[in-house]
Parts: structure tokens; C-alpha cells; sequence
């Protein structure tokens, strides 16, 4: 299954890549709308969870050799 997300990855363009961003924006704000004692969180759990989620794609940006 993953090599299959893996190909299919490839076909992505940076329209896509970025139609993708902007979808999940809309999600995130439809969560907020519903459950908005998220905005009530200390910022630092903010920074640690962009933090967590920018690993990976550094990871593989900088550090990952083909």
C-alpha cells in the first residue's frame, strides 16, 4: 500500500501539493469553528506540534540521500 501512495505521489504537481495545503487549512478551520476551546491552547503547544510535523519533510528535504 505504500508503494502505491509512493507512485502515485509522483503524478503530484505543485498545484496539487498546494490545493492539498489549502484543503486541509479549511479543515483546520472548520475544527476551530466547532471546537473552539483549541484557540485557548499556550502557544508552545502550537510551535512543539508545527515542529513535529515539519521532521519528516526536513528530514527528507536536507538529510536523505537517494
Amino acid at each position: 500500500m505504500v508503494r502505491y501512495f509512493n507512485r502515485r505521489i509522483k503524478l503530484f504537481t505543485i498545484w496539487d501539493i498546494k490545493l492539498s495545503q489549502i484543503a486541509a487549512m479549511c479543515i483546520m478551520i472548520i475544527l476551530i469553528k466547532l471546537i473552539p476551546e483549541i484557540t485557548s491552547l499556550n502557544f508552545i503547544w502550537y510551535i512543539l506540534i508545527a515542529f513535529i510535523c515539519a521532521l519528516r519533510p526536513l528530514y527528507v528535504m536536507f538529510f536523505k540521500q537517494e
